[in-house]
């Protein structure tokens, strides 16, 4: 017994597009909700935390008991703002220290930016082969040497002396001659 496996059609495009337009849209509106939920929070907090103050019809005396009360609320504020401080900058410090660990067991480590550097090839070969080897670049030692009496030998016997040649290829005889010589060995 064959069974066939039926596939899932692919989505298309536009569909896609539409399904991504769709989720952002609904993202921007719990982002806005959470805002408006953030907002309502603190407003609370804040009327329960401090209540409106009320000073009318308060005398100079009350006025000051009144002030001396939230210079004491003031102060509790501080030492708890400074207390989470300390806090957060410690466990930040823990955070940091415990990245490090991490890495370091890893054994991944952030390299630095590395910078151009103009080398030679003799230091580059030095480093590579190591102070010992003396190295140099010799760059005609791998070049084909070539005899000089080759050269000579391809050489035709009337070229030898270069006095007779000039003087017979001279004029328009001279030119005859040549035209003539590159018409024989053409053919």
């Amino acid at each position: 017994i064959i069974l066939s496996k039926q596939r899932k059609p692919k989505i298309s495009a536009s569909r896609k597009l539409m399904l991504k337009s769709l989720m952002v849209a609904k993202a921007k509106e719990e982002l806005e909700q959470e805002i408006l939920v953030k907002e309502e929070e603190k407003h609370r907090y804040l009327a329960e935390r401090a209540p409106p103050l009320n000073t009318s019809g308060l005398s100079l005396g009350q006025l000051q008991d009144l002030c001396r009360e939230l210079h004491a609320k003031i102060d509790v504020v501080d030492e708890e703002r400074y207390d989470i401080e300390a806090k957060v900058m410690l466990n930040t410090r823990e955070i940091k220290d415990l990245n490090i660990k991490v890495l370091d067991l890893r054994g991944k480590f952030k390299r630095p930016n590395l910078r151009r550097v103009r080398v030679s090839a003799d230091a580059i070969l030095r480093s590579l082969l190591g102070s010992k080897h003396k190295v140099s670049m010799d760059l005609r030692a791998n070049l084909k040497s070539v005899k000089k009496e080759d050269t000579e030998k391809k050489r035709p016997v009337e070229d030898s002396d270069w006095r007779k040649n000039v003087e017979a290829m001279s004029g328009m005889e001279g030119r005859k001659k040549m035209f003539d010589a590159a018409k024989g060995s053409a053919q």
